[in-house]
C-alpha cells in the first residue's frame, strides 16, 4: 500500500444516470419519478443550437419547481468551446434554489477545463453566500481527455464523477463506427487455422479507456461511470456492456431511455448471493487473522487479506444502496 492513501469516492448510489434534453420539459416529472439514482438534464448534445437558451430556462425551472426526492440532480452544460457555457453556469448558480447537486462538464480535455468551471462556481458561491457546495462531474470523450485523464481526475476537490462518452470518443479517435458504444463487429480476433473453419472472437474496443478512467478515478476519489449505449432496443447488449464496466470497477451507467434504468440498477446492485458470499469471506478471514493465519481456504479457494478488501467493496455497495 502506498504511503499516500487514495481518497474515497463519494458514498452515494450512482448505478444509473438518466439523461433527458432540457428542450423537452415534458420528460422532467417522469424522470423525477424514475428509479434512476442520478438525473442529468442535458443542455449540450441533445439540444439543437436554436433551442439552447430555452433549454437553459427549462432546466432552471425544473431544478426549482420539481420534487426530485433524494436523487442526485445534475445539469450537463455546453462545451467550453461554445458561447453558451458561461451563461449556463452563471444562470444555474444564480437562478436556482440550491437543489442542484452537480454540473457536468462535457468533453473535458485537461485540468484547465475543470479549473475554469470550478473558479466560476466558487466565485458565485462566495458572492451569494451559498452554504451548499456544488459538485462537478465530467465526461472523457476526446483523445485529449483520455491522454490527460489522471490530471483531470485530480483537477478539483469538487469533482465527484467521471464518465466515458463513447460516441464523441470514437469520433475524436477516428474510429470507423457510427454506433454509440456497444459491440464493434470489425474489432475482433480470429484463431489459428485448424481442421475446421476459423472462429472470430469479438473484442471490446472500450476496454482501455474504461480501465484508464477507473484507475484515474480510484486514485483521486472520483466515481467512474460508464456512458451511454445508443441502441436502446438491445437490452442484452446494454446489459453485457454494463457487466463489463462493473467487472472493471465502474459504479454505474447512463440511461438514454427509461427501459435502460432497470438494467443498470440490476447490474450495479450486488445480488443477495454475492453479498452473502462476501460476508462469508470477511468472517473467514477475520477468524484466520485472530488465529494468527494470513490466509485460509474457503470453498476450495485461497483467500487472504486482499480478499477482504474485495469483499468489503461488495458489502459497502449493498449497504449504501439499501440506506
Amino acid at each position: 500500500m502506498s504511503f499516500v492513501v487514495q481518497p474515497a469516492a463519494p458514498a452515494r448510489p450512482n448505478r444509473c444516470q438518466l439523461f433527458g434534453p432540457g428542450s423537452n420539459p415534458g420528460l422532467f416529472e417522469k424522470m423525477a419519478a424514475s428509479a434512476a439514482d442520478v438525473i442529468n438534464i442535458d443542455l449540450e448534445d441533445a439540444v439543437a443550437p436554436d433551442d439552447k437558451i430555452e433549454a437553459r430556462k427549462n432546466a432552471i425551472g425544473a431544478v426549482n419547481d420539481i420534487d426530485w426526492g433524494n436523487k442526485t440532480l445534475s445539469v450537463r452544460i455546453n462545451g467550453l468551446d461554445t458561447p453558451y457555457w458561461v451563461r449556463d453556469v452563471v444562470d444555474l448558480m444564480e437562478q436556482t434554489n440550491g437543489r442542484l447537486d452537480l454540473i457536468m462538464i462535457p468533453k473535458a480535455g485537461n485540468a484547465s477545463d475543470i479549473y475554469a468551471v470550478d473558479a466560476m462556481v466558487s466565485a458565485i458561491e462566495q458572492e451569494k453566500g451559498r452554504k451548499k457546495r456544488l459538485g462537478l462531474e465530467c465526461i472523457i470523450e476526446t483523445a485529449a481527455g483520455l491522454a490527460h485523464v489522471e490530471e483531470i481526475a485530480a483537477a478539483s476537490p469538487r469533482l465527484e464523477a467521471m464518465s466515458l462518452g463513447p460516441a464523441d470518443y470514437a469520433a475524436f479517435m477516428g474510429m470507423q463506427t457510427t454506433a454509440i458504444g456497444g459491440t464493434q463487429v470489425n474489432y475482433a480476433m480470429i484463431d489459428e487455422p485448424q481442421d475446421g473453419p476459423r472462429t472470430r472472437h469479438i473484442a471490446d474496443p472500450w476496454h482501455y479507456p474504461t480501465v484508464a478512467i477507473v484507475a484515474a478515478c480510484r486514485t483521486h476519489g472520483v466515481l467512474p461511470v460508464e456512458g451511454p449505449f445508443g441502441d436502446y432496443s438491445d437490452s442484452d447488449g446494454y446489459r453485457q456492456q454494463a457487466l463489463n464496466a462493473a467487472t472493471l470497477g465502474m459504479v454505474g451507467k447512463w440511461a438514454i431511455h427509461p427501459k435502460q434504468i432497470a438494467l443498470a440498477n440490476e447490474v450495479f446492485t450486488p445480488t443477495e448471493a454475492a453479498v452473502a458470499n462476501a460476508k462469508r469471506i470477511i468472517a473467514a478471514m477475520e477468524e484466520a487473522v485472530n488465529s494468527g493465519a494470513g490466509a485460509v481456504t474457503l470453498d476450495g479457494k485461497l483467500i487472504d487479506l486482499a480478499s477482504i478488501r474485495q469483499a468489503e467493496v461488495i458489502v459497502r455497495q449493498a449497504e449504501m444502496i439499501s440506506d
